[in-house]
């Protein structure tokens, strides 16, 4: 396993993080532990959560986990948590307002057995709840030592940099990492989102580094997915719905390219999609989500994959989203770096 630095702060967590969004519902409490006991011999030490996960189920069944653990394994872990989505049927059980994140957090430190967490990431923008609120909040929970870094999640470009200036211009503790989806079917975060964490110098923790499973090669042209996978479960499931994604070229020349490269390097597919993301630019780790210990494992295998030049040109091009020309395209780029 190899390590960096999440994002601008000190510090070291492994490139391949395990999430756990399937502890509770898809792996049950004895799979998870499994999964947690493989990834922690492989040398991964950032497990990233939520209290929405199986609401609160998935924090739990780290927290047993945890607690049987010597001290020198639970030293070496990396914790991180999220919060916003709804937990109660109150009309203060969501959202990003101070009242919230206080009982959210307490519960998420409950649930995991814990004293504080070392990343706690707010899960989404909130539009209703004042920046100011949200963050003097954060800045608070630091000091008092219930968290160590805050992060954010599926934030847009814009919203990035604002929260990131407020943050500054207060003197309160900024953001260090953004929770984006990334993968070789998803590039347009590239676009305005990836360049805004360069700007303010966050590191991208990405989801769904496999597409929901498009990635792996186990969804053809030919079949509407069937039996025990995601899709074949439910085929409209989310941004990864098969009807949506298979009717798209790009889908199947990303397949066709991430199986080239797999067979060429003897790999499966799942490691070329995971070690062309791992080194993308900004990236600190990149989140597994496996439902079976042996997905885990053939994720794992691609923690000291590197891909040579000429293959992830060949997934860079194939990937390409090809936007208009402007403002992403090339006259609009031109346009930008354009000398005075």
């Amino acid at each position: 396993m190899e390590y960096r630095s999440l994002g601008r702060s000190g510090c070291a967590v492994s490139t391949l993080a395990l999430g756990t969004m399937t502890f509770g519902e898809e792996a049950d409490e004895d799979a998870a532990h499994a999964q947690l006991d493989v990834f922690v011999e492989a040398g991964g030490t950032l497990i990233d959560t939520a209290d929405v996960y199986g609401n609160g189920v998935s924090e739990e069944i780290i927290g047993r986990w945890l607690g049987r653990q010597p001290a020198e394994i639970r030293s070496q872990m990396v914790l991180a948590t999220k919060g916003r989505f709804r937990m109660g049927d109150g009309r203060n059980d969501v959202g990003l307002s101070r009242r919230h994140l206080r009982d959210a957090l307490d519960a998420s430190l409950r649930r995991l057995g814990v004293d504080s967490v070392d990343l706690y990431q707010v899960h989404a923008f909130d539009p209703h709840t004042p920046l100011d609120e949200t963050l003097r909040f954060l800045d608070d929970a630091v000091t008092a030592g219930k968290i160590s870094y805050v992060g954010l999640s599926n934030y847009t470009g814009w919203q990035v940099q604002k929260v990131v200036d407020l943050a500054e211009l207060r003197g309160q503790a900024r953001p260090v990492t953004l929770q984006p989806q990334y993968n070789l079917l998803v590039r347009e975060v590239e676009w305005e989102i990836v360049p805004a964490c360069a700007s303010t110098g966050l590191g991208l923790l990405p989801w769904s580094p496999l597409g929901g499973g498009w990635l792996t090669g186990k969804y053809t042209k030919d079949a509407r997915p069937t039996g025990a996978t995601r899709l074949g479960e439910n085929p409209d499931r989310g941004v990864e719905a098969y009807d949506r994604r298979s009717t798209a070229r790009r889908t199947w020349d990303v397949i066709d390219a991430v199986q080239s490269v797999a067979s060429s390097r003897g790999v499966t597919m799942a490691q070329v999609a995971l070690a062309w993301l791992v080194d993308r630019p900004l990236v600190t780790s990149v989140i597994l989500g496996a439902r079976t210990v042996e997905q885990l494992q053939d994720n794992l295998g691609a923690a000291e994959l590197h891909l040579e030049a000429q293959e992830v040109a060949r997934l860079d091009a194939a990937s390409d989203p090809a936007p208009a020309d402007y403002p992403y395209g090339g006259p609009g780029i031109q346009q930008r770096s354009r000398a005075l």
